[in-house]
């Protein structure tokens, strides 16, 4: 059969079908080079389940108080042992990446304390778990204060910005590794390891550095706790999870960093020792050994999406030559239209809802609208196939996921296939 064939009857033209397979034709390299990323990252979770003896009754779960959870305790330890870390604390309780972020934050600060980002401004959902966006039940309502040193104008750390930014109440130290909704490239971790190295060379009086490692995990064979981040944090329902967790999150680190969160997770006195699984650790566990394969799955559809609407004149964010530290694909239309009509196509490519047509709402932790798309099996999961972006100049939509290539591939022809139907691109281009 053509392969055509099956692409028209998903509403794919003849053009836009041609001009995306030439573009794949190119890219056999990068994504020899992602198979084999996967392949060193596979063989490090294999190892992690071999070392800690993971069995059958690991998948089993528990209720009510969850004392003795076997299959908690021991993915727990893999998860330490994937990142290296002393600990970790991987639980269904942690609703997602930015409950974990907070639940770092809040375990390990006190009244009095400084957290300083040397990264810039946080992700739009960290302003109100700050107090950079007033809310109830923020740092700052609990005597936490907070700084920031802006990055330098070619998106590097800034040394002497976080040199000045550090004072003697600085107690934690934040790092987003992924851009968020910002312009700026995502870091790798040997830049990550060389701050933090920067940070210890000139304070390191029990200083805390935390990582958001949220869309990362598995981009590279080494996290950041392999170069001494003391807590690295992210949520199951993307990379890790590969596309099987239906909720959770994690923080690998410090024993010390990682009892301080299960404390807080849960109360003092109590700490770990609870937190009812609740049949979900099956899935904790596949979800996991298929995550370097997903996430390999997900770059691909991401070096894919940057060629093609790089060769049609948009700013794409990493460009199609760029190494890549996470999975997450930024274009830039400067047209709210051209951005909704996106995400519209890439709605319609979901094996969920693609009947429905997304529109932009308010969110909560937002400050303003965004409009989502996210046909998804896990609901909101960013490691499936999705697109979102806010409302706002520049009108970026931030495009990830995928837990198959061919889905991911589909997603970003039809993607373009709108944009052709909507006018926003003209067919003329793509001959």
């Amino acid at each position: 059969m053509d392969k055509y064939v099956a692409y028209k009857k998903l509403g794919i033209c003849r053009e836009v079908f041609e001009f995306c397979e030439g573009i794949e034709g190119e890219l056999s390299e990068r994504y020899r080079a992602i198979d084999e990323m996967a392949e060193i990252n596979q063989m490090k979770v294999l190892d992690a389940f071999r070392k800690e003896q993971v069995q059958e009754a690991c998948l089993m779960g528990t209720s009510g108080y969850g004392y003795n959870d076997l299959g908690r305790d021991t993915l727990e330890k893999v998860y330490a042992d994937i990142f290296h870390a002393e600990d970790a604390l991987v639980r269904p309780q942690i609703t997602c990446g930015t409950h974990a972020l907070a639940l770092a934050l809040m375990s390990n600060l006190r009244p009095g304390d400084k957290m300083l980002s040397v990264s810039g401004r946080p992700y739009d959902t960290l302003e109100e778990v700050i107090g950079i966006r007033k809310s109830q039940g923020s740092l700052a309502e609990y005597g936490i204060s907070y700084d920031e040193a802006e990055l330098k104008e070619d998106g590097g750390f800034d040394h002497e910005a976080i040199r000045n930014k550090l004072t003697p109440d600085t107690k934690l130290i934040a790092i987003q590794r992924s851009k968020g909704y910002s312009d700026r490239r995502t870091f790798s971790v040997e830049q990550i390891g060389e701050c933090i190295s920067f940070i210890r060379s000139i304070n390191d009086n029990n200083i805390i550095i935390m990582v958001d490692n949220c869309y990362g995990e598995f981009v590279e064979d080494i996290e950041p706790t392999d170069v001494g981040a003391d807590m690295s944090v992210g949520s199951l329902i993307k990379n890790p999870g590969g596309g099987l967790a239906p909720i959770g999150g994690y923080i690998a680190g410090k024993a010390e960093c990682i009892e301080n969160a299960a404390r807080r997770l849960t109360s003092p006195g109590l700490g770990r020792e609870v937190g009812a699984t609740l049949g979900m650790m099956r899935d904790f566990y596949q979800g996991l050994f298929l995550a370097p394969t997903v996430t390999a799955a997900a770059l691909k559809g991401a070096i894919f999406a940057a060629d093609i609407y790089e060769r049609l004149g948009f700013e794409v964010l990493p460009d199609s030559k760029e190494d890549r530290y996470d999975i997450i694909q930024s274009v830039t239309f400067h047209d709210a239209d051209a951005l909704t009509s996106f995400c519209r196509g890439i709605q319609a490519a979901s094996p969920v809802d693609s009947h429905v047509t997304p529109e932009p709402w308010d969110m909560p932790g937002y400050d303003s609208k965004v409009i989502m798309a996210a046909g998804c099996f896990i609901s909101g999961s960013s490691i499936e196939l999705s697109a979102d972006g806010p409302l706002r100049e520049p009108y970026s939509v931030y495009f990830q996921g995928g837990l198959t290539y061919p889905h991911a591939k589909f997603g970003i022809m039809n993607s373009l296939q709108y944009l052709v139907n909507d006018g926003a691109v003209d067919r003329n281009k793509l001959r």
